[in-house]
């Protein structure tokens, strides 16, 4: 049995849980129409992640997946942190704002986080997905003994080697298009910003796991396309956004609606690490060779979080973190339900 006939999915098709936009209403949703639906948590304390892994639970019995970020704890750089703080001071003095006076690690990793994971093996999501790298191995052993089937987002062959032996079931290969984060394990390590083509044909030939295809996909041609090339299936975010029950705020619709779509652009400045979003006025600054380095992740976001506040009060939405993969001019605002309905007709279409 291979491992979407296991999770008894009828379309091999996974929601990728986008943090900022996934919620348990939007994943519930995927489930019920027959793909496997997913709520990001890695923004939430271990409290929070109970409670929406519990109104997700209530509203389908369905498998379904929670994701969580498995970055290196985070050091502070006061020099660093404090350059960037100074550098964003105009951005926010447009909006009559300021910076705040020192940054702080805003989202937790599950790294060391003993308490977040004995909530989840407490709670055993029938998936479970790890982002930017691998946890520790007895935290990988407390999960499968929990029933849980573990994912693992993987840019190259090596990375998706390391999931393998660390026991991993399935691999997620995040091609250079796709929206949100970019998960390298190792930010630091060079990047070879393998198209998702490239390395869901290269993962499927070498890695020794399922490969799940994710990076601009959009339609059932595309999902295609990923199986042809020897994923088990497709995960689609970007798809997913324009969704009535997605999170995204007015602003970022307006912006995926409009010519943005066609200009996504990969930066740092938002959060700390590179992420692929919608041209808008954060990254448009972001593009300025008269900024430091940016701070670290995830303190950055902490100054990223800051000054989209301030600007949604005084009414501008381009400050936001809008992620969208390359796809994006092929979003198609429909309810969930109707759009994985909408993606199964379409890959039965291509047999």
């Amino acid at each position: 049995m291979d491992f979407i006939s296991g999770l008894g999915l009828s379309i091999p098709l996974i929601q990728a849980p986008m943090a900022g936009t996934s919620t348990p209403a939007l994943a519930a949703a995927v489930c019920n129409a027959g793909a496997l639906g997913s709520i990001a948590v890695g923004t939430l304390t271990p409290e929070a992640a109970a409670q929406d892994i519990a109104r997700l639970r209530a509203a389908t019995d369905r498998p379904f997946n929670v994701n969580l970020f498995v970055h290196a704890p985070c050091k502070a750089d006061p020099p660093r942190e404090a350059a960037w703080l100074d550098s964003l001071a105009p951005a926010f003095a447009e909006f009559d704002a300021e910076p705040p006076a020192q940054l702080e690690t805003i989202y937790p990793t599950l790294v060391g986080n003993a308490e977040m994971l004995g909530t989840l093996v407490d709670l055993a999501p029938p998936v479970v997905s790890f982002h930017f790298g691998l946890p520790e191995a007895e935290a990988i052993a407390a999960l499968k003994a929990a029933g849980c089937k573990l994912l693992a987002t993987a840019t190259s062959l090596d990375e998706a080697r390391r999931a393998k032996d660390a026991g991993i079931d399935a691999v997620v290969a995040q091609g250079w298009e796709a929206g949100g984060h970019r998960g390298v394990f190792d930010p630091a390590a060079p990047d070879d910003r393998h198209g998702t083509l490239a390395l869901t044909r290269l993962l499927a030939a070498k890695s020794g796991l399922p490969v799940i295809a994710a990076g601009g996909v959009m339609d059932g041609a595309g999902i295609r396309a990923a199986l042809d090339l020897g994923a088990v299936a497709a995960q689609l975010g970007t798809a997913f956004v324009a969704c009535p029950k997605s999170n995204a705020d007015a602003a970022y619709r307006a912006a995926l609606a409009s010519e943005s779509a066609r200009h996504t652009t990969m930066t740092a400045a938002i959060s700390g690490r590179p992420a692929r979003c919608l041209a808008n006025r954060f990254t448009a600054l972001a593009a300025s060779e008269a900024l430091p380095p940016v701070a670290p992740y995830p303190r950055a976001y902490h100054a990223g979080k800051a000054l989209n506040v301030a600007a949604k009060a005084a009414g501008e939405g381009g400050f936001g973190a809008q992620w969208a993969g390359q796809g994006a001019p092929l979003s198609r605002p429909m309810p969930a339900a109707q759009l994985v309905a909408q993606l199964a007709a379409e890959l039965a279409a291509t047999r």
